[in-house]
């Protein structure tokens, strides 16, 4: 039976307009996105088929191409709006976190970075750079490397900082294996980047490990 033959309290769209869109599932939730389903298959079996083949939403919406499309009733089409749909939402938040008062706020730098750091294979080393009032100057990824190491250069940095008249940074880099404590040289690149900048009166305020799902603070932790 196709969605608009359901009773009216079971559409996934009337139940959003009734109850709000947190008050829906996953799955209702995909299959809005989806709009329609395929031969035999409503959208919310399709939405559910997703969920199950990828286990879990995560998944699904840090999936490529190839993965998308290999989902019966999924194309090119559909993979762009969910991929443009999620780049409106990081761009939504962005735009909230720059109206902020300030970055000091642990709870504000992990979701940040968690919504700014995609997954990768790869380490990423970026920055955070901050006005005298700690409020977001720029985000910057800066360094790139293998999968368990990014060459950073403490004068690279001090560029970007001058450049940008930042007067506190926060720096950050990712662990694709997902673990979040830190290496030993993470610590003493860390300690490099205080002394550098220093010498142009740059704070340093923390160094974040963003991991799959979580991130772990140098500062908070004592390490700095």
């Amino acid at each position: 039976m196709k969605i608009n033959q359901w009773p009216t309290s079971d559409r996934p769209r009337e139940r959003l307009l009734k109850i709000g869109a947190s008050n829906l599932s996953n799955a209702e939730l995909l299959a809005i996105f989806l709009r329609t389903g395929i031969a035999g298959r409503t959208a919310l079996d399709l939405a559910r088929d997703l969920l199950n083949e990828f286990g879990g939403l995560d998944k699904v919406l840090e999936s490529d191409l190839d993965a998308f499309t290999g989902i019966k009733g999924l194309g090119p089409a559909k993979f762009c709006q969910l991929k443009a749909t999620l780049e409106l939402t990081k761009r939504h938040h962005n735009c909230k976190i720059r109206e902020s008062t300030s970055f000091t706020d642990q709870g504000l730098a992990r979701n940040f970075l968690l919504n700014n750091f995609s997954h990768s294979s790869h380490e990423v080393f970026a920055c955070i750079l901050l006005d005298n009032n700690h409020k977001l100057i720029k985000f910057e990824k800066l360094f790139t490397g293998t999968i368990n190491q990014a060459q950073v250069y403490p004068r690279v940095v001090a560029q970007t900082c001058l450049k940008n008249n930042a007067a506190a940074i926060i720096f950050a880099h990712n662990h694709p294996s997902g673990n979040l404590t830190p290496s030993e040289s993470d610590k003493t690149i860390t300690q490099k980047l205080i002394n550098t900048l220093e010498l142009i009166d740059v704070r340093v305020l923390d160094h974040f490990i963003v991991g799959h799902n979580d991130v772990y603070s140098m500062a908070q932790n004592g390490l700095m």
